[in-house]
């Protein structure tokens, strides 16, 4: 028995016909079906890679990040460690998280510190530039650990501490809500304390421009004053071509400020060159205000990026920087 195909095909009655007709129709219909159905399966496919690309390093450091803190509750049952997470009992943790993240900022950003020596032996208040994902300071804090086994306290933004399952992280790492209290205590007892005054503002909105973000930030000056402590500025090279933000719109700047949560999601995380540099202490002084020392402090961050960093910053530059064997050192 004849199949309809092969009965259409075979010239036995002329095309004419109704029922040959009607096949060639299906058939066609058929094809044009799978041609709009195969178009939009690449639509998705490419959209998916997209996302995958511009997301997939970010979404790896924060795995990375989560599993740090895996590795430290394990050493805490392990070892079945009670002591204060600031002891010097979890220093072979903190080693080991630290090589970790160091060696991933060697490889995929080529990372250098300069200026260590601008780091007072006692305590002193850090002041930096706010990226995108603040790797670089993770990657500060990894290597200062690394080269002079010392900690240095960070002032966190409080959505931070909202966040499920990184609390015994922040403790061992120093990381705190960052109240005029804590912070007296912290440079009372010897410790550096790091805050970025532009925080998750900056974060969010400043750009390739590298525009500071302060507003109105000031508890870090008047905190440097009371506990009669240095301001030491520090700035990431590089910072904003590694990892960005999508161009500010209104709804996300209004969502921002009623909420003060961060709802833009940063991307890239190209293996761009970083280095970070730490400025010349601005050293306590009695006879100067709270407003003046901001402004210090905010002149000597613009003085960083202005003497380290390409603006408008350019990821190209950046990119074929990590080929320049110069050590940029001064």
């Amino acid at each position: 028995m004849i199949g309809r195909k092969e009965f259409c095909a075979s010239g036995q009655i002329l095309m004419t016909d109704l029922s040959c007709l009607a096949y060639a129709l299906e058939e066609w219909t058929v094809v044009e079906y799978l041609k709009k159905y195969l178009f939009y399966v690449a639509i998705v496919s490419l959209t998916i890679s997209a996302i995958l690309v511009f997301f997939i390093v970010p979404l790896t450091i924060l795995f990375f990040i989560y599993l740090s803190n895996i590795l430290l509750l394990i050493y805490q049952r392990n070892g079945e460690v009670k002591a204060d997470p600031l002891s010097d009992v979890w220093d072979s943790a903190r080693k080991t998280i630290a090589s970790f993240w160091d060696i991933y900022a060697r490889i995929w950003h080529g990372y250098e510190l300069h200026g260590v020596e601008n780091l007072p032996e006692g305590p002193g208040i850090l002041v930096y530039y706010h990226g995108a994902i603040p790797i670089d300071y993770l990657y500060f804090l990894s290597r200062l650990f690394l080269w002079k086994k010392r900690l240095c306290l960070s002032v966190a933004d409080h959505f931070v501490f909202r966040l499920p399952g990184l609390k015994l992280l922040l403790e061992v790492t120093g990381v705190m809500p960052g109240t005029r209290e804590e912070c007296l205590i912290a440079l009372k007892n010897g410790h550096l304390v790091s805050v970025s005054p532009g925080g998750v503002r900056e974060a969010l909105f400043s750009d390739e421009s590298y525009q500071l973000m302060w507003g109105n930030r000031k508890g870090f000056a008047q905190v440097a004053l009371d506990a009669k402590v240095p301001i030491i500025p520090m700035y990431t090279q590089n910072v904003r071509e590694g990892y960005r933000m999508f161009k500010e719109r209104r709804f996300f700047r209004q969502l921002y400020e009623s909420t003060r949560l961060p709802f833009t999601p940063p991307y890239g995380g190209l293996p761009v060159k970083f280095r970070t540099y730490i400025g010349e202490p601005i050293p306590y002084d009695p006879n100067i205000t709270t407003e003046e020392l901001v402004e210090k402090a905010k002149t000597a961050v613009q003085a960083l990026i202005s003497k380290h960093q390409t603006i408008p910053g350019s990821i190209w530059k950046a990119l074929l920087e990590r080929f320049d064997k110069r050590r940029k050192s001064d």
